[in-house]
This record gives C-alpha cells, structure tokens and sequence, in this order.
C-alpha cells in the first residue's frame, strides 16, 4: 500500500524529529497482489533446533498457558497482578497489563520490560518514551486509545519491573509470554511490533539462532508469530538517546503498515 501524508502526519514526523520521506525502495504491495520476486522478506521463526534451556523455558510456558487461555481480560488482568510466579514480581510496583485497555485493534506493539515510569504509572510506554510513540503512531494513523483499524495495543513483554536494573532471565520472559500468548488472543491483532531485543527474543524464540540476532540485523524482514506477521524495531526509549535511528523506525512502520 502506498501511504499518504495529510499535514497532520507530517507535523508529527516533524516531531519525532523525522524528515518526510519513504523509504527508497519501491512500495511493498500485500503478499496477495505481488508476485515472488518482489514480495517482501518474510522469515519463519521455525527451523532452527530447540536447545535444551530453551525447551525447558517453553515447557514452563506450555505449563501456564493452561492457567490463562480461558481468561477474559478482567481475569487475565487480575492473574497477572496476583503473579509470583518468577523473580521478576520482586521489583514490581504496580503491572502494567491493565484490563480497561485490552480490545481488538489491528496493531499490537510489544515492548521491553518496564521501566521505572512505566512500573509507577502501571502502564506500557510512559513518559517521554511514550509520548515519542504516540507520536510516531499518530504519524501512521494509529492510537494507543483506539480501536479496530485505528487502534494499537501496546504492552511489555514481561509485566512486572526487573528487581535492581537487572535483566530478565530466559525462563522468566518464557513464564511471563503465556500471558503475552493470551493478551494476542484477546486483541486478535493482524500485525505484531516488536519494539526492541527482548521483545524480539520472546516473539521470536521458536528459533533461538534467529532470536539471538541483534535487533539492527532482523530490521527489515517481515517475520511469523503463530502465523501473524512481526517487525522488529527499536525501543523509543533507544531512539530518544539515538535520534539517527528515527529514520529507519519510520522505514519499520511503513514495512509493518505494508504487511497487513
């Protein structure tokens, strides 16, 4: 699809401190419309052998999914904030997956785990970081506020803070993406962004030597998370500090746009 900038959009590329401009490349049409030449990249999370610390953070996974794929989102919202199943419920505050902001929206963007706004304010995205988000999904017509076609879920890959600055663990991101799992049924989303590298690790961890590649390597290829389409990008909080990596976020956006 080709997309069309009416003046608003253009103030809020302005901004996030973005040139106007598409990407060089010529437009990607939907998978339907284009012929194998010119369709883009897409890579299934699928090939690569299981290692053994893998296969027993997806055996902890399978184990709670069981505990949460029948919930609502009242009852998901609750579980989640009632969990001490890992370490990570050590550092919390509040849970940033909150019920009254679950519904169906075509976009869904996963972030990092939170951080210290974003565990006070029990919401994904806070803060500056959040409000450079907002902006660059007004610039794309979509609002975390939304619904539907217009809309886009956000939420952390993981809910609770990490205790002390540390980072998560391998099996704490497995036990905290059964409720990822659920929050996917749930929003029934038709395109995933992974916004920075444990997102990507979790969304594409059916292939471990994929989801081990640094973030700016997977940029650019449209990938498979139980058959949804997933681009990977940077972090806004990442792209506060880098602001030369704006431009290639604005690329992503247009690449997840093109993907639907």
């Amino acid at each position: 699809m080709t997309l069309e900038l009416d003046s608003r959009q253009r103030a809020m590329l302005q901004e996030m401190g973005i040139r106007v401009w598409l990407p060089d490349a010529p437009t990607i049409e939907a998978p339907e419309h284009v012929s194998a030449a010119t369709r883009p990249a897409v890579a299934a999370a699928t090939v690569a052998p299981v290692r053994p610390a893998v296969a027993s953070a997806a055996a902890s996974v399978m184990a709670a999914a069981i505990d949460v794929q029948h919930l609502d989102a009242v009852g998901l919202a609750q579980e989640v904030a009632a969990c001490t199943a890992c370490g990570l419920c050590a550092g919390r505050k509040k849970t940033t997956l909150q019920a009254q902001t679950i519904r169906q929206t075509d976009w869904m963007v996963v972030g990092d785990p939170p951080d210290e706004d974003e565990d006070r304010e029990a919401t994904p995205f806070a803060q500056q970081a959040g409000i450079l988000l907002d902006n660059m999904l007004k610039a794309v017509a979509k609002d975390r506020h939304a619904a539907g076609v217009a809309g886009a879920y956000l939420t952390n890959v993981v809910k609770c803070k990490p205790p002390h600055g540390r980072i998560p663990q391998p099996e704490e991101l497995a036990q905290c993406a059964a409720f990822l799992q659920r929050e996917i049924a749930l929003v029934q989303p038709k395109v995933i962004i992974a916004m920075g590298r444990f997102a990507h690790q979790v969304l594409l961890s059916a292939n471990p030597q994929l989801a081990m590649q640094p973030l700016g390597k997977l940029r650019g290829t449209v990938y498979r998370y139980q058959q949804l389409p997933v681009v990977v990008t940077y972090a806004p909080k990442d792209l506060l500090r880098r602001s030369a990596d704006k431009a290639k976020a604005w690329a992503d956006l247009c690449l997840a746009m093109d993907s639907i």
